[in-house]
């Protein structure tokens, strides 16, 4: 009878464990597509970077690159953690693989975040986060 029993609990506590990783599995297949649909020219790359709050405006999480075609560029980010984010992009038109800025620090290069918020100064995380949950998200991100 106790081995009956030990049984019946080691086989009921693999089948949660299993629906536990299974649920942790899904939250990681979240896919983020990002468009940048008014670039002023179809010259240089599109650098787009996705950031969390600890992390925003240092070193990213992940960073896609996309040509542009018609003033339209497209990155996918995929395999993303349920969460909180963010996302700066900006056109990289002489190509140097880094934002250009004046002496005063005014961007050279046109630059947008995610929700597209019309900010003075640098990005700021709050204006720019959305969330990730268990479905996909598409943004645009406007100049």
């Amino acid at each position: 009878m106790q081995h009956l029993i030990l049984t019946a609990a080691l086989l009921f506590s693999t089948l949660i464990f299993s629906q536990e990783y299974d649920a942790s599995n899904l939250s990681e297949e979240n896919i983020i597509t990002v468009s940048l649909v008014n670039a002023l020219n179809d010259t240089g790359t599109v650098y787009f970077t996705l950031f969390n709050k600890e992390n925003f405006r240092q070193q990213p999480l992940r960073a896609k690159s996309a040509i542009i075609k018609n003033g339209l560029s497209t990155v996918v980010f995929k395999n993303v953690p349920a969460g909180t984010y963010a996302i700066i992009c900006f056109h990289d038109e002489n190509e140097n693989k880094r934002m250009d800025f004046q002496e005063n620090g005014m961007p050279l290069e046109n630059y947008g975040t995610s929700n597209n918020p019309m900010n003075f100064g640098p990005p700021q995380f709050d204006s720019s986060k959305f969330e990730v949950t268990n479905k996909d998200v598409t943004l645009e991100i406007k100049f």
